[in-house]
């Protein structure tokens, strides 16, 4: 069976191109070793049920480990309502699993103890099985989530926590490792814990380690999965240039690499003569999965709109180059990292992944385009010659004509805050379809934005900053010519927006040849 790219559910190594991630898998074998108890909280479609999947298989093939891998999806909601439905349903569900891995000898102990019906005969019930597997027991449970929030969900996790101490100080027998797997951090629930008479508030899961372990893919780990591809499919492709670009627009995102995979090669590749991977399928890849309906992107922006000051977060860095320092007591920033928005670089923060800026880019400016009257201004046959070919120029003009006449003034502030955002609103229209832009913001004084526009096979360079003064102005040249540098690229066009009363420019067209660089400006 030929194998394929995998975006739903566990990744099986029989059955999909999977990286190898054999250095992740060593660290983690290294914690569960040491009789650690953690937590795997990541975003969804991050690969944590592959992680316990895989793990589950390594430590199956070492006799003095006894792994039990279950989960709470799908439990039953009346199982959580009382201590007995809740103790029972935790057996049920051990049960089911023991059965499967063929621990005839542990079914027989858990079934002759299935009319237990509260935490004490658990915790009793839990020593006994410990001592007769004669191993050391690991239990992985994966979509923790499903129960975070619920009172006997958090006393479970106050039993394993006592008995874990109890261990420690060798008055009592428990699962060596325990392994929790979700989207949230269960170290941050509260739970009252009893001590002596006095209920006090804590979390039932400090006992557990930091897990750091870094799950997004390297470039390295996405190549070992290119390079199963290739071998099994006899496929032509630079392993290196594909890595490395599929790193540069996902960072590392698991579920977005493997479905740039995908489409090339279940949706370009069928279409072309050759069997090889060209870097404009990349950029073909990239322009289809951004406008692709899916429940990742679907949650990515329902995120943002049920977290306002996320959103204007959010906004803030992609928008206007707004640079933010991390801070895990931060509850926005803590919030952008639980669900995958944003992750931490060199000490800073920023929108997890360039496919996701494009999402959410695209999300903004289409609030901003029916918000607002360019409709009349962008149709896209109005700059398109009958060769195809996009007449940027005359975008950039008819977007000074839009500004002059929608805009005065008294809306400086807007400008301000939206400029950018609305001449990227404008294109939008322009371009869907047939080509796409791609931001990249500069963060420095001056808060340029860069954007490059695909379209058909040119390639359009335009940068959009806020008027700052002459010097900055003359450092924002420089920078463009070496963005255009590092396109190669030879043509560049300058928006500057002067939010000056009388600066007499507004509306102007400039040009200039400086090291060997064509630079168009318009004044805004």
């Amino acid at each position: 069976m030929t194998k394929t790219f995998n975006i739903t559910g566990t990744c099986i190594p029989d059955r999909h191109y999977t990286a190898d991630i054999s250095e992740k898998l060593d660290k983690i074998i290294e914690i569960i070793s040491r009789g650690d108890y953690f937590t795997i909280n990541r975003p969804h479609q991050y690969g944590k049920t592959t992680i316990m999947y895989l793990l589950e298989q390594r430590l199956k093939k070492d006799k003095s480990y006894l792994a039990i891998d279950i989960s709470f999806e799908g439990i039953d909601t009346a199982a959580l309502e009382t201590s007995s439905r809740f103790v029972r349903t935790i057996l049920s569900i051990l049960n089911r699993r023991l059965k499967f891995m063929q621990e005839k000898e542990m079914v027989d102990i858990l079934e002759s103890n299935m009319k237990i019906s509260d935490f004490e005969e658990l915790n009793a019930f839990f020593t006994d099985f410990i001592v007769a597997s004669g191993r050391k027991v690991v239990l992985m449970i994966d979509e923790v989530d499903q129960a975070g929030n619920n009172r006997l969900f958090l006393d479970f996790l106050g039993l394993l926590r006592a008995k874990y101490l109890k261990r420690n100080e060798g008055k009592d027998y428990t699962f060596h490792s325990v392994i929790l797997a979700g989207i949230h951090d269960v170290k941050s629930l509260k739970s009252k814990i009893r001590r002596g008479e006095k209920p006090v508030y804590n979390s039932p899961w400090n006992i557990a380690v930091d897990f750091d372990v870094e799950l997004s893919l390297s470039p390295g780990e996405i190549a070992s999965m290119l390079q199963e591809y290739v071998m099994e499919r006899q496929v032509t492709i630079d392993i290196p240039f594909f890595a490395e670009y599929l790193f540069y627009f996902t960072s590392g995102y698991p579920f977005l690499v493997s479905c740039l995979c995908k489409i090339i090669d279940e949706k370009i590749l069928p279409a072309k003569a050759k069997n090889e991977w060209k870097p404009e399928d990349l950029v073909s890849a990239v322009q289809i999965v951004v406008m692709k309906d899916n429940t990742n992107f679907e949650g990515l922006v329902k995120n943002l709109v049920n977290n306002p000051d996320l959103y204007e977060f959010v906004f803030k860095i992609i928008m206007n180059g707004m640079e933010f320092s991390y801070n895990p007591h931060n509850s926005i920033i803590h919030r952008g990292m639980l669900h995958g928005i944003l992750r931490k670089e060199k000490g800073k923060i920023q929108v997890h992944n360039r496919i996701y800026e494009q999402i959410i880019y695209n999300y903004m400016s289409s609030n901003l385009e029916t918000s607002t009257g360019i409709g009349p201004y962008n149709i896209g046959s109005n700059y398109i010659d009958e060769n195809g070919v996009l007449n940027i120029e005359k975008v950039i003009r008819k977007f000074q004509q839009f500004m002059k006449e929608q805009y005065s003034v008294k809306d400086t502030a807007f400008i301000e805050r939206n400029g950018r955002l609305l001449f990227l609103s404008f294109i939008k229209p322009i371009i869907n379809g047939k080509g796409f832009d791609f931001k990249e913001v500069q963060v420095s004084e001056e808060k340029r934005l860069d954007v490059a526009i695909i379209f058909g096979n040119m390639k359009y360079i335009v940068e959009l900053k806020i008027w700052r003064g002459e010097a900055y102005h003359q450092e924002g040249i420089r920078q463009l010519c070496d963005y255009l540098d590092r396109q190669n690229e030879t043509v560049g066009y300058l928006l500057v927006y002067d939010l000056r009363k009388k600066s007499g420019q507004v509306g102007e067209w400039q040009k200039l040849e400086t090291r060997g660089k064509q630079i168009f400006i318009a004044w805004i």
